[in-house]
Order: structure tokens, then sequence, then C-alpha cells
């Protein structure tokens, strides 16, 4: 038994482009050689003082949550200066006021966004989290909900999409595999356009056959032409991907979820921020819900409304079911 994927976010998230054959801040900072990135990033412009540095380092903390410490001001810096020189910005300063004027500056903000950060992950990345979430999570939602009910994952950072696509096997082999059928919804969610855009296109190198189970390859995998495959329709079909900032949680029509899967994204946040968004993303667990984390993400910490669960290999919290708070 099958139906349309139950997300959380827009239907308009899980579109394709028309005409398309069927087929996720993880943030980090920019992997790409600086010395190189240099060359390509020489110009009329003087060099960035350290106030023009801390500017930066605020707004980028402000809105994505991403530190940059000073011993990255060159990162910064070459970076800027390879976007600034693409669109003709003549200087920093004027560069930092446009991104924070109206409709325009925030088209913009996008982009830079995305070349400040990059997408590294693969499927399967931590197997211990994924075996977490069909032995124990799955199996804990169908003894409680008996099929009644669907069960609602959210991919946070999800960066272009392995980790989503990951969970979606999972979930979709457990519930064909379960003696009482259930529906399920994936949401996928990044900070960056481009990443989302890969991970909605559901289309890989072939190169990446090897992260996957051969279980869930044979099932899952499609082969799309010598270089690509793609994942299968009916898995694309329980797959939403939507612009979501950690930072923002609260705005977000996030709530009620079996599952929030959040790996290798807060450690890029300062601590306080870190239990900041921790915070948020305890009220959009439905009692029962699970927390599953990058394992030393968040090492020592506790919430009154979860439970450690899991063992050591896997960093793992349930809210509790008696928890009625909204």
């Amino acid at each position: 038994m099958h139906a349309a994927a139950l997300t959380t976010v827009p239907a308009m998230s899980a579109s394709r482009p028309p005409g398309r054959r069927a087929r996720l801040i993880g943030v980090a900072p920019l992997a790409r050689d600086e010395a190189a990135a240099a060359d390509d990033a020489e110009g009329p412009w003087d060099s960035m003082d350290d106030g023009e540095f801390l500017r930066w380092v605020q707004l980028l903390e402000e809105r994505t949550g991403v530190v940059v410490p000073p011993e990255r001001k060159q990162f910064l810096e070459t970076n800027l200066r390879l976007r600034m020189r693409e669109v003709g910005a003549g200087d920093f300063e004027t560069y930092h006021r446009e991104r924070l004027a109206g409709r325009r500056g925030a088209v913009e903000w996008a982009v830079l966004v995305d070349r400040l950060t990059v997408h590294q992950t693969h499927f399967f990345r931590h197997q211990p989290s994924l075996d977490f979430v069909r032995e124990q999570v799955l199996t804990e939602f169908l003894a409680r909900t008996q099929g009644r009910s669907a069960f609602h994952a959210w991919s946070a950072g999800c960066s272009t999409g392995e980790e989503a696509w990951s969970l979606a096997m999972v979930i979709d082999q457990h519930a064909r595999e379960a003696a009482t059928p259930y529906h399920f919804g994936v949401t996928a969610s990044d900070v960056s356009q481009p990443a989302l855009a890969m991970g909605r296109e559901a289309r890989y190198s072939k190169g990446k056959l090897s992260e996957i189970p051969a279980r869930y390859r044979s099932a899952y995998c499609v082969d799309d032409g010598p270089q690509n495959f793609v994942l299968a329709e009916r898995l694309q079909r329980r797959v939403g991907f939507a612009m979501l900032n950690l930072l923002e949680v609260a705005r977000q029509p996030m709530s009620h979820l079996d599952l929030i899967y959040c790996q290798n994204v807060l450690i890029y946040f300062p601590r306080d921020r870190r239990l900041g968004v921790l915070d948020q993303l305890v009220d959009c667990l439905r009692p029962g819900g699970h927390l599953i984390l990058g394992p030393g993400e968040m090492t020592g910490w506790s919430h009154p409304r979860l439970t450690r669960v899991a063992g050591q290999r896997t960093l793992a919290y349930r809210r509790r079911v008696e928890d009625s708070t909204p």
C-alpha cells in the first residue's frame, strides 16, 4: 500500500522541473584550496581590515549560526572577493550594505551562503545511527501506533540529499516488511538552494553506489546512463526538500515529528547557539519522538523533556511519552 509522501513542508518544495524524468547546516567551512582561490580572487581591493572582518563574521553568525574564527580570515576574504568580482562590487563595505538591502540583497545572500559552505556528505554516512532508526525508532513507532499513524521524519541540514535518501530507504524497507504497513514522509532541509536542487534531482554519480548497502542498492537505485544513477520514483514520492535555517526553526511549520535526524551540523555553531537550536528541535518532536545527533556533537548535554537512549556509538534522545507540553 503506497501513498504520496506525507511531508511537513508545502507540496511545492518537493516538485521537479517540468519534463524531468523521474529519478539536504550540513554546513561546513568551504574546503577549497585557499591559496588557489586567492590567486583567482586577485583584484583592486584593499585587504579586509579587522572591522570589516568582524562585521562579516557577525552577519554570518546571526543569519546562519556558522562561526568563522580569526585564523580563517583569509578564507572569508578570498571567497568574498571571488563573489564580489563576479557581481562587480567595489569594496567590502558596499557589498556588506547591499546584503542587508531588501529582496535583491536576500537573493544575493542565498548565493553567497552557498559559496561559503560546502556539502560534504555521503549515503549511509553513520551506519550505527541508521541501524538505530530501523531497529528501535521504527519498531517503537509501530508498536505504539499499530500502523494507524504516518511516520514523519526530518533530515535537518541535509546538504545534497544523501542523508535524507538514506533515511528514506531505511524507513521504506521497514514499512514494506512490517506486519502492519504504514505511510511515511521525510522532509529534507538545508540553507543552500543549489544543494537542495541536487538533492531534489535525486541523481548521483555511480561512484557513490559503493556507499549504499547492497540490499538498498538493488531496491532503490536505477541506472541512468554510463555515469549516473537515480533513486526510484516510489522513494521520491516520500521525500520533500525545503530551504530552512536551523536558527529559525520556531518560525517554520515543523511539529509533531517522530524523528529529527540532525548530524554534523551543530558542530559549526557556538555552544550557546547549539543549545538554542536544540531547545527548538525538542519542541518539534511529538511525545515518544526521537532526536538523533552526530556522535560527539553535544557531549554532556541533557534536556528535561528528553531521555538519552541508544548505546555509545549513537547519540540519540527520546521525548518523554508523558510530556504533553505543546
